[in-house]
């Protein structure tokens, strides 16, 4: 079930920002009178799953779920339609108008990826808020992890800064951004009342934007074991165990945060334990028997979780320039990998780290966050100069337009050709790494 609800979520969000993009195509191609032969979610080689001709255009769903296209009449692209190319220019064609019409039809696509991306984010500040755990409520520090040990943080650490930044929101991505886009090579905390500067050294860079860090919690909150509720007909709520309890042992396993707790203490499905808690100034011990799934039925008190909601005319400014900010990201992380700090056989993914980005239960607010992380990197990816895609064909325009020369239509349908053969090499492999990734687990 759980599966089946990422995969849902995977489909209906590409789907959704599939269709979008192409009808940015489809809408500006209209605008200039060029005729949309085909507008199709999903490929169709060989037959399609659907398919309605209305007026010039023939809508339809294909059966090979790798993105989806629009046809326009006299343009060199994925169809490789020599037969149209070696007619005489249509005053409906794509090859017919001015270079600049041709330029606003291939940018249509990926502008509403950008405008959707900017919206959604904005959207999301208006309805959700902006939601953080501040830094400053993490009164105990952190616990480690071997990798969080080996970059020199240890337990108890106070973190104030990443490099220059002060670490104001308690987020593990704040680290992991700042090593690696922002260039921090240094972590300042507060250890044993005394300020420690921790150096970083540059392999880290690769080791963080990698697949395997995902593995790895690195640091978290030490938070005690406190009782915030207790669930009602559960063995905790039988037992007697009170909100404001604090859990100081196990049998004889003593523990004093959640995350000790986690790792020491291993419940099993109804089975008898000696819980001793801290009870206002009193010591209490309590026999409690776990359900057959091996829980208590207590929830543990959490950091307080701040959200400042923004109103509509904030939320929509903020959400341009969050989203400017991670399309810049991307830019850096992408430099990065061709200078080789960076590996991109440890940073890519396929299908399936796509799909690990939805969680395993519906939620709203998850779905179209991820959703316009998604929106704005599939216009980022197709503004990419690799022919086939559309920053491919701008590329093409950019050259007429400065040169005054159309590229010869031969030159561009090898080019086409080329990249289509390099794009297929390269979803094969990226996909090839996650299977890799699934079987070395």
């Amino acid at each position: 079930m759980e599966i089946a609800t990422i995969v849902v979520q995977f489909f209906l969000s590409l789907s959704l920002l599939i269709v979008l993009h192409e009808l940015g195509h489809f809408i500006a191609a209209r605008l200039f009178g060029t005729r949309v032969e085909k507008f199709y979610l999903f490929f169709d080689p060989g037959f399609s799953l659907f398919k309605k001709k209305i007026g010039e255009t023939e809508y339809g769903i294909g059966w090979l779920p790798l993105g989806g296209y629009v046809k326009i009449a006299g343009m060199v692209d994925e169809s490789l339609d020599r037969a149209q190319l070696q007619k005489p220019p249509q005053p409906w064609e794509f090859r017919s108008k001015p270079a600049w019409q041709r330029l606003t039809i291939m940018l249509g696509g990926v502008t509403v990826n950008f405008m959707l991306g900017f919206l959604i984010f904005g959207l999301l500040y208006a309805t959700y808020g902006e939601k953080y755990i501040p830094a400053d409520a993490i009164t105990e520090g952190i616990y480690v992890d071997s990798i969080g040990q080996a970059m020199g943080l240890r337990e108890g650490d106070i973190i104030l800064r990443i490099g220059d930044k002060p670490f104001d929101r308690f987020d593990k991505r704040q680290l992991i951004r700042g090593i690696v886009l922002e260039n921090a090579r240094s972590i300042t905390v507060l250890r044993n009342g005394q300020e420690v500067k921790i150096p970083i050294d540059d392999h880290w860079v690769a080791f963080l934007s990698s697949h395997r860090a995902r593995q790895y919690t690195i640091f978290g909150p030490r938070l005690p074991l406190i009782v915030d509720s207790v669930l009602p007909d559960m063995p905790a709520h039988r037992a007697g165990i009170r909100k404001g309890d604090r859990l100081v042992a196990v049998d004889t396993i003593a523990v004093q945060y959640i995350h000790e707790y986690f790792e020491k203490v291993q419940t099993h499905p109804n089975t008898s334990y000696q819980l001793t808690l801290v009870r206002n100034s009193d010591t209490v011990q309590l026999q409690v028997q776990t359900d057959q799934k091996g829980k208590f039925g207590i929830f543990w008190k959490q950091p307080p979780l701040r959200a400042q909601r923004y109103p509509l005319y904030k939320a929509l400014p903020l959400g341009v320039v969050r989203g400017w900010q991670f399309l810049k990201d991307q830019l850096v992380g992408f430099s990065k990998m061709f200078s080789g700090e960076i590996k991109a056989s440890e940073s890519l993914g396929g299908f399936a780290t796509i799909a690990q980005l939805f969680p395993s239960s519906w939620n709203w607010e998850h779905f179209w966050r991820t959703t316009a992380v998604l929106s704005l990197i599939l216009g980022f990816m197709n503004l990419l100069p690799i022919p086939a895609l559309d920053g491919g064909h701008v590329m093409f325009l950019l050259y007429e337009m400065i040169t005054g020369r159309k590229p010869s239509e031969k030159v561009m349908e090898i080019l086409t050709l080329l990249g289509m053969i390099f794009l297929a090499g390269l979803l094969i492999w990226v996909n090839w790494l996650d299977i890799a990734r699934i079987f070395n687990k």
